[in-house]
């Protein structure tokens, strides 16, 4: 075999191996996200009301987001500036809900605040975190502080009022601003919700790699 032919043969093989590894199959881990934000849930005798929701994320690629300039709930609160959003990237969720010059009133006692906000971001494979701002917060007529400690617990009468209220789960994190309860359960009010989580659902095929098969060797001759 001359020169000539030996070059054209190592430029085949050449060529083979980079089809082989482009199309031979290989394993890769898929994705799941979940993400949803909402400014204001409601729940009053059974019937549930939201405002400025996001809706839930479609896959990792996804990008949902609500907003009003005003909301209100008829004999329970109204707000302005009220927005949502949850995104989602191949390896993380991050989601955020807020809204300004709340003032609700629930069983007899008022509540005002010039901004609430929550935050949860998500990472594979990594801790979930989420993060709460209340600004200029009042219960009955009284300043409140929130301590920026997770799930602060205050009692008025009646009610049960959690500040930066944080549930996690098994793949993520749900951050609750500011979360208002009776104790009957009829009436239950969480202002700025946010839910960021992504999980490895398992193996999928793909060209990412793998083992590729033995390559052709040329003539002898």
């Amino acid at each position: 075999m001359d020169h000539r032919t030996s070059h054209n043969w190592k430029l085949l093989i050449l060529a083979g191996a980079i089809v082989s590894l482009l199309a031979w199959p290989g394993t890769s881990e898929a994705q799941t996200v979940t993400g949803q934000a909402s400014a204001v849930q409601a729940s009053v005798l059974g019937i549930t009301t939201t405002l400025a929701d996001s809706g839930t994320l479609g896959g990792t690629s996804d990008a949902r987001e609500a907003s009003g300039l005003t909301g209100s709930i008829p004999s329970l609160l109204r707000g302005e500036a009220l927005h949502a959003a949850a995104i989602g990237y191949p390896d993380e969720v991050d989601s955020e809900a807020s809204l300004a010059n709340l003032g609700m009133t629930v069983a007899g006692t008022g509540i005002s605040a010039d901004f609430v906000m929550s935050r949860a971001f998500a990472v594979l494979g990594g801790s979930s975190t989420g993060l709460t701002n209340i600004d200029g917060l009042s219960i009955g007529g009284a300043p409140v502080f929130p301590t920026g400690a997770p799930n602060q617990t205050l009692s008025f009468g009646v009610l049960q009022v959690v500040l930066n209220e944080q549930i996690p789960s098994a793949d993520g994190i749900t951050v609750n601003a500011l979360h208002v309860r009776t104790i009957d359960g009829l009436t239950d009010v969480v202002i700025g919700s946010a839910k960021a989580g992504v999980s490895s659902s398992g193996s999928t095929s793909g060209g990412d790699g793998g083992i590729l098969p033995p390559l052709p060797l040329p003539p002898l001759f």
